[in-house]
């Protein structure tokens, strides 16, 4: 037999109330942040544009600050991965640092490839801090045309 239960609105809020005091407690793994033994630390995300043509697949991150040589790019089976660090700017002798807003530290992004592009072919170049790449497709993924004759 079943049994009813009462429904108790204030008991749903407190719930609630005790299911977001968890997750701001856990405020940096939330948020994407890792803490380590120095503090709050990098974990920061560049922002990443993915676009497709008919021949490839174009991504195109923004590095502000950072040089080619802290970037690295790699691909494991089908997992693009860019990462690299954003070092932070030493403070000179008398110099006073008022306010700190930009983030520095360790950065990582992963994508996984479709089955139709050629990881063999990347294509990587680097200017003005924006990271462009060209991930052609195979040929045999590449949409073909074909003319339809017409009888009369």
């Amino acid at each position: 037999m079943a049994q009813l239960t009462r429904w108790q609105p204030m008991g749903e809020f407190t719930k609630l109330r005790d299911q977001m005091d968890r997750m701001f407690e856990d405020w940096p793994r939330f948020f994407g942040r890792r803490i380590d033994e120095e503090g709050l630390r990098g974990a920061w995300m560049p922002a990443v544009d993915i676009r497709e043509t008919k021949d490839a697949f174009d991504v195109v991150a923004e590095l502000p600050g950072i040089e080619a040589k802290d970037v690295d790019v790699s691909v494991q089976e089908s997992m693009l991965t860019i990462r690299g660090e954003r070092k932070h700017e030493e403070v000179k002798e008398n110099e006073t640092v008022h306010r700190v807003e930009r983030e520095y530290g360790v950065f990582e992004r992963t994508f996984t490839l479709p089955s139709s592009a050629d990881p063999e072919k990347i294509q990587a170049k680097f200017k003005d801090g924006v990271l462009s790449l060209t991930v052609p497709k195979r040929e045999e993924a590449k949409p073909k045309s074909l003319k339809i004759n017409v009888e009369k």
